[in-house]
């Protein structure tokens, strides 16, 4: 299978949540589904099912993490420089608007656009990728044609 490309505080993150789902979330379904079988007629009993389905998805995002961090290809991006890469923080300002942006290229499964973290597949990560400080970049996102000047670029 193919690596995953993912940033230490990416990867911590996933083992975060990970532990988190496996020491607390799957005891206290346990424990729900077995208060609720105490209620009797377990074919009408709502917390039951709710218990349930619950425990589908807390084990099937388990399950989820673990592929991905076996997958997880860690990349340091702490003896980076250069031009724009996996791991770069990038402030942008947008032209039309002059609006800065700051945003820091990740593996999809670390993204989070409100917290400016930018899947590495997305529209703009894609067109930044190989960018200088001072180059103009042309994006076309679904809303249209953007263009942005990269004004710096940095790796922690």
């Amino acid at each position: 299978m193919e690596k995953i490309p993912m940033t230490r505080a990416g990867a911590t993150a996933l083992e975060t949540e990970l532990k988190h789902l496996k020491t607390e979330e799957r005891p206290a379904i346990i424990k729900a589904i077995a208060e609720a079988r105490e209620h009797g007629d377990l074919s009408e009993n709502a917390e039951y099912h709710s218990a349930k389905e619950k425990q589908s998805f807390v084990e099937g995002r388990i399950k989820e993490l673990e592929g991905v961090i076996s997958l997880a290809d860690i990349i340091d991006t702490s003896k980076m420089s250069g031009a724009i890469k996996f791991g770069a923080t990038v402030t942008l300002v947008d032209e039309d608007t002059d609006e800065e942006k700051t945003y820091q290229i990740v593996g999809e499964y670390e993204a989070n656009i409100e917290k400016g973290l930018l899947n590495i597949k997305s529209p703009i990560a894609r067109a930044l990728i190989g960018k200088e400080e001072g180059d103009s970049v042309e994006v076309r996102t679904p809303g249209g044609e953007k263009s942005y000047e990269v004004l710096k670029i940095s790796y922690s």
